[in-house]
């Protein structure tokens, strides 16, 4: 059985291209970031997910993306909030960007499969249906294989590794579809930015709008329980 690490948030996303890699045959290695956002709870998730997929093993890397800030997600920058996702702005690139994250986790990710000898890392970035992050692109996602096929041990020994991103073209809905169709239970996954106290996804951030439109237009109920 081939080794595969997946970056695993808890959010819907990641989750779904968990599911993905086990039907694919991959033995899993689950991969997720305490890095100082601004909360645990989808940390609780990215668990709650790893023992539901029986992965071989669930790594939680603490780094502090505070001392850098920037984002409404490491920093003191209010969460922008919409009454509907319509309302998201595409052109531009919102305060909840967190500056370099997608390279910083995919740098770590690539650095653990060298030593388990995993020749493919899984993310769940999608070009369509997000807030307008220049890291989820698929320019981006190329130019990572690239660079890492360039710059590790494996590779350069004849064991490129593939950066796999399954949801690349789908949008919330397809992403939704595709999650039910292998089984996911997304009442255990958390895609707030900013949730309440006790846990409640506040509905009103892009994440939110964005999930909340993805099961509308999948025809599907959504078990997250929210603020309003």
């Amino acid at each position: 059985m081939e080794k595969c690490i997946v970056l695993t948030s808890g959010g819907l996303d990641s989750t779904t291209t968990l599911a993905i890699a086990k039907n694919l045959g991959f033995e899993l290695y689950a991969l997720t970031f305490d890095y100082g956002q601004r909360h645990k709870y989808e940390i609780n998730s990215a668990k709650k997910v790893s023992e539901y997929f029986a992965v071989k093993e669930h790594r939680i890397i603490v780094i502090d993306l505070r001392a850098f800030g920037g984002s409404a997600l490491t920093d003191d920058i209010d969460v922008p909030v919409h009454e509907e996702a319509g309302h998201i702005d595409r052109n531009s690139i919102p305060v909840t960007y967190v500056p370099a994250r997608n390279t910083i986790f995919l740098a770590y990710a690539l650095a653990w499969a060298e030593v388990i000898r995993a020749h493919d890392i899984f993310t769940g970035v999608s070009s369509l249906d997000y807030s307008g992050y220049p890291d989820c692109r698929p320019e981006y996602i190329e130019a990572f294989q690239k660079m890492a096929n360039l710059a590790t041990k494996e590779a350069v020994e004849g064991n490129p590794v593939n950066i796999c991103a399954p949801l690349l073209f789908l949008d919330k809905a397809d992403t939704i579809r595709k999650g039910i169709e292998l089984g996911v239970d997304y009442s255990i996954t958390h895609s707030c930015y900013n949730p309440t106290p006790s846990g409640l996804a506040c509905g009103v951030c892009d994440s939110c709008l964005l999930r909340r439109k993805g099961f509308l237009e999948a025809g599907i109920e959504d078990p997250t329980r929210y603020a309003d």
